[in-house]
């Protein structure tokens, strides 16, 4: 009776889980199988044991053990599939809700960016990159202008400064001749008579040259 009204009415499918939930399932899986693996593996040693112990001495036993082994290592072997299948599966639902958060979060910035280009005028943000390169260019020669060396004093005439300075260097010079000393015609020292006239004699002899 309930497969024919699940036949009329159609089943229900159960809700989907999380890829989070779905992973930690996986993960579960998989250690549980890998104890397994161990269990295993244990036993597989065992039983190789007891195959070396019987050796020739109980071929029967001997046997017995390696049979075990090979039944052992059969399950093993599906049990490695089994393990790598749900590895890949999980690593697979792992970049898969990876991927989608990545998405997500891009859309998310999209919405964002948007939002703020709306908030935004193209032609009002041209009008304020002019507006700002004006005032640098204001600034740039108000800072020029401030630090102008030459335009402090620029009204003085050079050639009254050369004279000026010509002024006081003559100043200095008549300076220098006043300390010179003067000397009495009292202190000088006296030529004798007649080395006197012997030097007048000569000074005419040159004037006639």
């Amino acid at each position: 009776m309930m497969g024919f009204f699940a036949r009329i009415f159609g089943r229900q499918e159960p809700p989907a889980e999380s890829s989070e939930d779905a992973i930690n399932k996986l993960k579960e899986t998989e250690e549980l199988l890998m104890k397994k693996q161990e269990f295993l593996e244990r036993k597989i040693e065992k039983e190789l044991a007891q195959a070396k112990k019987h050796g020739t001495e109980n071929k029967r036993a001997a046997l017995q053990a390696l049979k075990r082994k090979k039944h052992f290592e059969s399950q093993l072997n599906q049990l490695d599939n089994q393990i790598l299948t749900i590895e890949t599966q999980r690593q697979t639902l792992e970049n898969a809700s990876t991927n989608a958060e990545i998405l997500k979060i891009m859309g998310l910035a999209a919405k964002s960016l948007k939002k703020a280009h709306k908030e935004m005028d193209v032609d009002e943000v041209h009008d304020l990159m002019e507006d700002i390169a004006e005032q640098q260019e204001v600034a740039n020669e108000v800072a020029e202008a401030i630090s102008s060396p030459g335009r402090f004093g620029s009204d003085v005439d050079e050639d009254d400064l050369m004279k000026e300075l010509e002024e006081m260097e003559q100043e200095e010079v008549d300076k220098q001749l006043l300390k010179v000393p003067t000397y009495d015609e009292n202190t000088l020292p006296k030529v004798p008579e007649g080395e006197l006239a012997d030097l007048e004699k000569e000074l005419k002899e040159l004037a006639v040259f």
